[in-house]
């Protein structure tokens, strides 16, 4: 379900605000988008607990967090997980962003899911280790073949892990990819499907019933 009725929409994630107008996303800074969108009415779900003060003071905006129920899940899950989870009721998803989380739906009901580290995440813990290995990724890596240098090693050693793992739970469900870094992963997966729209379309699910928002 697409937002059919226009409704102004915010997931505040870790790093940015991501705003769907109805139209198209837009990705801003936590300022700027309070800057640019204070005044208008706006329903939201975040992950920026510390924003929460702040944020639930600016009148027109509505949060429906608690409106992102899913059946299966557990307290601790974000509210961001639960709207993906929400956008179909089959499937593997897999939002790629400052942390990859992967989430399997069954009949509507949720099965279970893991959390790897974001990319960048992962490329900051080598660095860590030692200078020597501190690069950035060969996006354009190739999984068929060992690596022989540094960088081609730590890319390899990054996308072979995540996708060995994705790879042992997609193999009776659709894959989904969404995220900053999700249509480059999708890329190592036959017939994965990439979409920006999945947190929003499960924001739209959960909303459907509701005429206030």
């Amino acid at each position: 379900m697409r937002n059919e009725k226009k409704i102004l929409l915010a997931d505040i994630g870790n790093t940015y605000f991501h705003i769907y107008d109805g139209k198209e996303i837009e990705h801003l800074s936590y300022a700027d988008a309070i800057e640019k969108y204070h005044d208008r009415s706006l329903c939201y779900i975040s992950v920026k607990h510390h924003l929460e003060e702040k944020i639930e003071k600016i009148k027109y905006w509505k949060n429906i967090s608690k409106k992102m129920i899913l059946e299966g899940d557990y307290d601790t899950m974000g509210v961001d997980r639960k709207a993906l989870c929400l956008s179909h009721r089959n499937g593997v998803f897999v939002d790629a962003g400052s942390a990859i989380t992967v989430d399997v739906m069954k009949e509507g009901i949720y099965q279970g899911g893991y959390i790897f580290p974001g990319i960048k995440a992962m490329l900051e813990s080598y660095k860590s280790i030692s200078p020597v290995l501190d690069t950035d990724l060969n996006e354009m890596i190739s999984l068929e073949q060992l690596p022989t240098t540094t960088k081609d090693g730590i890319s390899y050693g990054i996308i072979a892990s995540i996708k060995a793992l994705i790879d042992k739970h997609d193999q009776m469900h659709k894959l989904y990819f969404t995220g900053g870094d999700g249509k480059f992963l999708s890329s190592f997966f036959e017939e994965a499907v990439y979409d920006e729209m999945l947190v929003f379309d499960g924001m739209c699910n959960a909303l459907k019933d509701d005429k206030r928002c």
